[in-house]
């Protein structure tokens, strides 16, 4: 069996447009089959694995402390990874795909990993237009199709 991994990034604290897309796009990941990967915590990550559990799908949260039972209540496989913020490392290399939605400074460093090691990035609403180059879409189905077509060929 091989399932698509997206991660979908963004700020522990989120304004409700993005919560509303961030649910949009985990939904939308999660009726396509996707195993949406994400930091177990709240804000977009929540919104996100919300939306997927929703739709049917699979969450794997990687949190950055050693307990559990800190991962936001939609998430199915918590993973404690006790690293902190490096943890971000972890979550843009397992991915396929990342979809940025909103953000802070742990947000803007894993894009510019992905970036880095090559995995593919895309910007919805993300808080660094002048900052950092990345193609960006303007709604949550151009994200997940925009992640779905880069992911297509890294499948595990």
């Amino acid at each position: 069996m091989s399932r698509v991994l997206v991660a979908v990034v963004g700020g522990s604290w989120c304004s409700s447009e993005e919560a509303e897309w961030a649910a949009t796009v985990g939904r939308l990941l999660a009726e396509r089959g996707v195993v949406l990967l994400c930091g177990g915590l709240g804000g977009v990550m929540e919104a996100a694995a919300r939306g997927a559990k929703e739709g049917g799908g699979l969450t794997v949260g990687l949190l950055p402390g050693a307990d559990t039972a800190e991962a936001n209540p939609h998430i199915d496989v918590p993973i404690a990874t006790g690293m902190g913020e490096m943890r971000n490392a972890l979550i843009v290399r397992a991915a396929h795909a990342v979809i940025a939605i909103g953000g802070g400074w742990g947000t803007l460093s894993e894009i510019a990993l992905a970036q880095r090691i090559k995995t593919p990035v895309v910007g919805l609403h993300d808080a660094f237009m002048s900052a950092i180059d990345i193609p960006r879409v303007a709604t949550p189905h151009a994200a997940v199709a925009w992640a779905l077509e880069q992911a297509q060929d890294r499948e595990v």
